[in-house]
């Protein structure tokens, strides 16, 4: 099931106000968030348009972990963050996804909740391209 107002299903433009598709993975995608002020931040969204974990079956929420965990290891292996945060929201989007933020000490919002969207950095096309291939690479 899809939603075509919704940026993970639609993908194209719509996608494209807030991410880049990196890859489909088991059941989910990855996707680079175009706002780099952490660097590697990414979200890994469900395939399919559900709200929320409980609408999934068990085996289906171990594979989508699975694929936040190897999403998680390719963040750590390319970029090397002092801790990787895990966000759950969906309160507009409804749409089932994780943030994944790398955090680094000395950056602000060390010891807190990173921002949703800063808006403070975004990147050029060929910037966003290189560190799509560095993740890819670490996949």
């Amino acid at each position: 099931m899809k939603d075509m107002n919704c940026g993970y299903c639609a993908g194209g433009e719509v996608l494209a106000k807030f991410g880049i598709k990196i890859c489909d993975l088991d059941v989910s995608q990855l996707i680079l968030f175009k706002e780099q002020s952490k660097p590697g931040r990414c979200i890994v969204a469900y395939k399919d348009h559900v709200s929320e974990i409980v609408d999934i079956s068990d085996e289906e929420r171990n594979r989508f972990f699975a694929d936040v965990t190897k999403a998680a290891r390719a963040i750590h292996k390319a970029f090397h963050p002092d801790k990787v945060n895990y966000g759950a929201y969906g309160d507009t989007g409804c749409h089932l996804h994780l943030h994944l933020v790398p955090k680094y000490k000395g950056q602000d919002e060390w010891g807190g909740v990173f921002q949703m969207n800063p808006d403070k950095k975004y990147l050029s096309e060929a910037e966003y391209e290189e560190m799509i291939e560095k993740i890819k690479a670490c996949l």
